[in-house]
C-alpha cells in the first residue's frame, strides 16, 4: 500500500480535497480516500506533496504515426496548406517512423498520460501500442472523397482493424473529415460502427475552409483537394450548408461521437447537433497547441462551457505541435480563458476523455476502486490554485 497526500487533490469528479489522503494498493488501484478538511496530522507511510494531485491525463486526440514529422512545418499555414505538407512527407524510412513513434509514446508516458485516443491510418504504430504502459483507443481513419474510392478505402481501414484486433488492440474505423470522405464511403463507415457499437471520431470545423468547400465548391480546401491531391470532384456537389450540417445525419446516432478541433464551432452548430444526435454521446475534442500552430485560432470555450458541452483535450500530433502534454494544453487554455477554474481544466483532461473513450470504468476520475494513475503537479500557485509557466507535472503512479 501507498498513502499520497498534497495541497490539494482534484479527483475529476468535481470535488476538491485540501491536503486529503489517497490509499493505493501497489498496483495502483484506490483503495481509501479520507478528506482532512485541511486538517491533516503526520502519519506515518503518508508520502506528502507539495502541489496538487491529479487522476492520470487522457489524451482524447493524437496522431503516434506522424511523430517523425516533429518541426517540419512553418507555424499559421492554414489548413490546406498543413494537409498538403502532410500529405507530401507523411511517409518516411519505416525505421524512423517506429522509433520517433516509439519516443512519442514514452513522452506521453512521462507527462502524466495513461490513455489515448489515436489516429492511425497504416499499422505502423500497431506494435508500439500494444506493448505500451499506456492503453489507447486507435481511431483507424477511412480516407476516399471519391465515390469510386470507397470499396477500396474502407477495406484497407478493414485490414487494419483487423490486424489490431490480433494485436488485442482497441480499435474503431472511423471518417477523417468531412472534406476526406464521400457518402457511400461515409455509409460502409456507418454500418460498420452501428453494428460494432463502436465509438467514432472525425475531424471537425477545424478551418472555415470546409465551409467553403460545401457552401459554394470553391476555396483553399477545395484546391488542395483538386490541385495538391489531384482528385476528380467532377462527382462532388455543393450542398450549401457547413461542413458539419452537411454529413452530420450521415453518422450513427447512438454511438460514442468525438468531434475534434472546433474552431468554427458556433451555437447554430451546437443546436444542429442536439437535433441530430444525444450531445450526452457527444464530445468535443479540442486541441489548443495544434489549433494555434495551424490557424491560430482556438474554439470559443465561453460558448463550449454556457451550453455544457463535454469537452475532453488532445495533442494533436508533433507535426502541429511542439509537445505532446496535456498539462501544456491546459496552461495554454487558462491564458486564453482565464475564468476557467483549474479544477474544471482536470475534467477536460481526464474524466471526460475516460467518459469518451469507454474507459471509465478504470480511468479519469480519484474514485475507490479505480486505477487512474496519479499524476502531480508543481510550481503552480496553490493560493489561487492557478497553473503557472513553470508548472510540470510528475507522474506518482
Amino acid at each position: 500500500m501507498r498513502k499520497f497526500a498534497a495541497h490539494y487533490i482534484i479527483t475529476g469528479t468535481g470535488k476538491v480535497l485540501t491536503k486529503g489522503v489517497i490509499t493505493l494498493t501497489d498496483q495502483g488501484v484506490i483503495v481509501d480516500i479520507t478528506d482532512t478538511n485541511g486538517d491533516l496530522e503526520e502519519s506515518a507511510g503518508v508520502e506528502f506533496y507539495s502541489g496538487v494531485i491529479t487522476p492520470g491525463f487522457v489524451n482524447a486526440h493524437c496522431h503516434l504515426e506522424l511523430s517523425h514529422l516533429g518541426n517540419a512545418f512553418p507555424e499559421n499555414s492554414g489548413l490546406a496548406a498543413f494537409l498538403k505538407n502532410v500529405a507530401e512527407n507523411r511517409y518516411a524510412d519505416e525505421n524512423r517512423m517506429v522509433d520517433e513513434a516509439r519516443k512519442a509514446d514514452a513522452e506521453l508516458w512521462r507527462n502524466g498520460t495513461v490513455a489515448v485516443g489515436d489516429v492511425s491510418n497504416t499499422n505502423k504504430t500497431f506494435g508500439i501500442k500494444s506493448k505500451s504502459k499506456i492503453i489507447y483507443h486507435t481511431f483507424i481513419e477511412a480516407l476516399g472523397f471519391s465515390p469510386q474510392r470507397a470499396e477500396k478505402a474502407f477495406a484497407l481501414a478493414r485490414q487494419c482493424f483487423e490486424e489490431a484486433n490480433e494485436l488485442e488492440l482497441i480499435a474503431s474505423i472511423v471518417p477523417h473529415a468531412p472534406y476526406s470522405i464521400s457518402k457511400e464511403l461515409f455509409d460502409k463507415i456507418t454500418d460498420f460502427a452501428a453494428g460494432n457499437s463502436s465509438i467514432l471520431s472525425m475531424h471537425s470545423q477545424e478551418s472555415a475552409a470546409e465551409d467553403d468547400l460545401f457552401r459554394s465548391g470553391n476555396g483553399d480546401i477545395f484546391q488542395h483537394l483538386s490541385e495538391n491531391l489531384k482528385l476528380d470532384l467532377s462527382d462532388f456537389q455543393p450542398t450549401g450548408n457547413s461542413a458539419l450540417k452537411s454529413v452530420i445525419g450521415w453518422l450513427p446516432e447512438k454511438n460514442n461521437l468525438l468531434l475534434v478541433h472546433n474552431i468554427q464551432t458556433t451555437l447554430k452548430d451546437i443546436d444542429l447537433i442536439g437535433q441530430t444526435r444525444s450531445l450526452d454521446r457527444t464530445w468535443f475534442v479540442i486541441c489548443p497547441g495544434s489549433n494555434l500552430f495551424i490557424e491560430n485560432l482556438l474554439p470559443d470555450i465561453d460558448l463550449f462551457r454556457k451550453k455544457k458541452l463535454q469537452i475532453c483535450l488532445g495533442t494533436d500530433s508533433l507535426s502541429s505541435n511542439r509537445k505532446l502534454s496535456i498539462l501544456e494544453e491546459m496552461k495554454t487554455l487558462q491564458i486564453h480563458f482565464p475564468a476557467i477554474p483549474l479544477s474544471e481544466l482536470v475534467i477536460w483532461a481526464t474524466r471526460n476523455g475516460a467518459e469518451a473513450l469507454a474507459m471509465d470504468s478504470w480511468a479519469g476520475t480519484i474514485e475507490i476502486g479505480k486505477r487512474p494513475g496519479i499524476n502531480l503537479i508543481t510550481g503552480m500557485d496553490l493560493q489561487e490554485l492557478r497553473l503557472k509557466p513553470e508548472s510540470k507535472v510528475k507522474r506518482l503512479i
